[in-house]
C-alpha cells in the first residue's frame, strides 16, 4: 500500500492499545477498502482484531467465521446497518477467513461489532436476547414474554416521532431491565459451572447478549423521553455512542493479552473532541452535541488511543465536488495518503509546499447528507489523517488499491517518461506487476490517443480490460469489429461506458471522469477484471 511506510511510523511512535480510524462519509467506498488494507499491514505489527461499526452481537456469528469455528455465515444478518451489502465487508471476511486459516487460534485475527443493536430512528425488541440469556443461565422466567409482549410494539415507526407511543419507561421495561441486571450477575455469579458446562466462547456471547440487552433498554428509555425531535435525537445519538465507548473497552480488555485492535468508524464516533450535528430533514431542523465514543474512550485510555481522522477531498460518484480554496480538505492537497498532524492547524502534506505562517484554514461547507467535513476540532485533536485527495481521479484510484491483492505503481511528475504520461497509475492483481487490469490516465497522447479530450484541467479516464466476452456483452459487437462502430462513439462524453478509443480491438473499456451513472457497473467489471487477471497470474505462476 502507497502509505506503509507513514502508517508504520504512526504506530512505532504511539504503539496504541486501540487504532481508531475514521471516515467523513459512509457513502465513499474507498474508506473500507482502504480499512482492509490498512489492516492488512497492523496484522505484520501484532495487531489482532477489527472492530467495526455493526451490531456487536449479531457480529458474533461473524468472528466464529473468520476464526474458522463454523463454515456458514449469512452477512445480511451477522454484519448490521447494510454494511453487509457492500463489497468491501465480504471482501474483508474473506479476507480475515483465508489469513485465520493456517495460524493457531491465539494469532488469529478477531472480528467484532461495536455498535449499538439499534438504528436511529428505531430499535428491536429486547427479547431475544433475554430469552437466549435465560435458557443459557438455566433459569425459567414465566413472565418474561408478559413483559415484553409482542416484538412489534418495540420497535414501531410511530415511535420516533411520538415519545407516547414507545414502552420504553413503562413498568414492564423497568422489570425487564431489573431481569436484563439480574441475569448478568447470574452469568458471573455462576461462571465457573456455566464454562464448564459449555465453553469459555460461549459465556462470552451470553455476557454480549446481556450487554445488548442492557443497553437496547436504556436506548427505549430515551425513545420515550419526552421531548422536542431535535431534543430526542440528542439524547438518542449519546446513548448510542455511549454502548459503542462501553463495547470498545469491553473489546480491549478482551484482547489486550493478544495485541491492540483497530476500530473503524464515522469520524463523529471516533474523534477525541465533542461531536456535533445539524441537518434540516423532513421539514425540521436538528441540531445536537454529544460526546462521542471516541471522546469518551480516549478520556479514559489517554495516548493508547490513536486516532487517525478521515478526509475526503472529491468524489464524482458520490457528488462531491472539489473542495473550496482554503478548506482544510483543499489544503491537504490531490493525493490521497496518510498524512502527519498539522502544525499550528495547517495541514502541510508530504510533498507539497506549507502553507503560508499566517494561513486560517477554513471548515468546508457541504450540502451531500451525511459528509461531516473536516473542522478546526478534529484537525487539531487528531494524530494523523488519511485523506482521499480531490485531484482528478483520486478516489477512484483509492477504491481500485483498496482492491483485495491489488498492487499500483504510478508515473511520477519529473520522471524520464513522456511529461503525458506523468501522473497515469497501473493496476495489478498482484505484486508481479506485468500486466494491469485497470489504469487511470490524465492526458491525451499526442498523435494515437487524444479522442478524449484529457488536456483541460479536471479530465481523467479509467481504463478497464474486461476481455473480449464481456466487452461484447456491453457494447453489442466484438473487439475486432470496433472499427466498424468507431466513429459513432462521442469518446470525450463524461460518466459513459465505451470501448476504448485506441485498446478496443485488446477487449478493454473506458470512462472519461467515472461518476453516478457508471459507478455501479463500473465497481461491477473492475472486481471481474480483476479476478480475471489474478487468476492469469496464479496460472502463470503455477507453470
Amino acid at each position: 500500500m502507497a502509505f506503509d511506510t507513514e502508517l508504520q511510523s504512526l504506530i512505532s511512535e504511539h504503539r496504541p492499545h486501540l487504532l481508531a480510524l475514521g471516515e467523513p462519509y459512509h457513502g465513499e467506498p474507498a474508506f473500507p477498502r482502504l480499512r482492509n488494507r490498512i489492516l492488512e499491514t497492523l496484522a505484520g505489527h501484532g495487531f489482532r482484531a477489527v472492530a467495526i461499526e455493526s451490531d456487536r452481537a449479531a457480529a458474533l456469528a461473524v468472528d466464529d467465521y473468520v476464526r474458522g469455528r463454523t463454515d456458514d455465515l449469512d452477512l445480511s444478518t451477522g454484519i448490521s446497518h447494510g454494511w453487509g451489502e457492500h463489497p468491501a465487508t465480504r471482501e474483508l471476511v474473506d479476507w480475515l477467513r483465508a489469513h485465520n486459516a493456517d495460524l493457531p487460534p491465539h494469532e488469529r485475527i478477531a472480528f467484532h461489532g461495536f455498535d449499538a443493536a439499534t438504528e436511529i430512528e428505531a430499535a428491536p425488541s429486547p427479547g431475544r436476547y433475554l430469552r437466549e440469556l435465560c435458557s443459557y443461565v438455566g433459569v425459567q422466567n414465566p413472565d418474561l414474554d408478559l413483559l415484553i409482549g409482542e416484538d412489534a410494539r418495540w420497535s414501531a415507526p410511530e415511535i420516533m416521532y411520538d415519545a407516547t407511543r414507545s414502552p420504553g419507561r413503562s413498568p414492564e421495561a423497568a422489570a425487564l431491565r431489573g431481569i436484563a441486571e439480574d441475569l448478568k450477575h447470574m452469568l458471573y455469579g455462576s461462571a465457573p459451572r456455566l464454562v464448564a458446562e459449555s465453553s469459555t466462547a460461549a459465556w462470552y456471547r451470553a455476557k454480549v447478549l446481556a450487554d445488548t440487552a442492557i443497553g437496547l433498554l436504556s436506548y427505549h428509555a430515551e425513545l420515550a423521553a419526552p421531548g422536542t425531535q431535535s431534543e430526542r435525537i440528542g439524547r438518542l445519538l449519546a446513548t448510542r455512542d455511549s454502548i459503542m465507548a462501553q463495547n470498545l473497552l469491553d473489546i480491549l480488555a478482551h484482547e489486550r493479552d493478544r495485541g491492540p485492535v483497530l476500530v473503524a468508524a464515522h469520524n463523529t464516533h471516533l474523534q477525541r473532541g465533542p461531536s456535533r450535528w445539524e441537518t434540516h430533514w423532513q421539514g425540521v431542523d436538528y441540531a445536537a452535541e454529544w460526546s462521542g465514543a471516541g471522546s469518551i474512550v480516549s478520556a479514559l485510555l489517554g495516548d493508547r488511543y490513536v486516532f487517525v481522522a478521515g478526509s475526503l477531498g472529491a468524489s464524482a460518484q458520490v457528488g462531491l465536488g472539489e473542495p473550496e480554496p482554503g478548506t482544510y480538505e483543499e489544503l491537504l492537497g490531490p493525493s490521497t495518503g496518510l498524512f502527519p498532524p498539522p502544525a499550528g492547524g495547517v495541514p502541510a502534506p508530504a510533498g507539497l509546499l506549507p502553507s503560508p505562517a499566517d494561513a486560517d484554514p477554513r471548515e468546508r461547507q457541504t450540502d451531500l447528507l451525511g459528509h461531516f467535513p473536516l473542522t478546526t476540532g478534529i484537525v487539531g485533536s487528531c494524530d494523523a489523517i488519511l485523506h482521499i485527495g480531490h485531484g482528478p481521479g483520486a478516489a477512484v484510484a483509492a477504491r481500485i488499491s483498496g482492491m483485495p491483492g491489488v498492487t499500483e505503481t504510478r508515473i511520477e511528475a519529473g520522471s524520464e517518461m513522456p511529461p503525458y504520461t506523468w501522473g497515469d497509475r497501473f493496476f495489478f492483481a498482484g505484486e508481479d506487476r506485468m500486466r494491469p487490469f485497470a489504469t487511470i490516465v490524465g492526458h491525451d497522447v499526442p498523435d494515437f490517443d487524444e479522442r478524449s479530450q484529457l488536456s483541460p484541467e479536471g479530465r481523467h479516464r479509467l481504463n478497464i480490460e474486461v476481455g473480449r466476452e464481456v466487452f461484447r456483452e456491453l457494447f453489442g459487437y466484438g473487439p475486432e469489429e470496433f472499427a466498424a462502430h468507431q466513429e459513432k462513439i462521442d469518446f470525450a462524453e463524461a460518466d459513459t461506458l465505451m470501448p476504448h478509443p485506441a485498446y478496443a480491438v485488446q477487449g478493454w473499456a473506458s470512462v472519461v471522469n467515472p461518476g453516478p451513472a457508471t459507478a455501479d457497473e463500473v465497481a461491477r467489471l473492475l472486481d471481474r477484471a480483476r479476478i480475471r487477471s489474478a487468476a492469469r497470474q496464479r496460472r502463470r505462476t503455477e507453470a
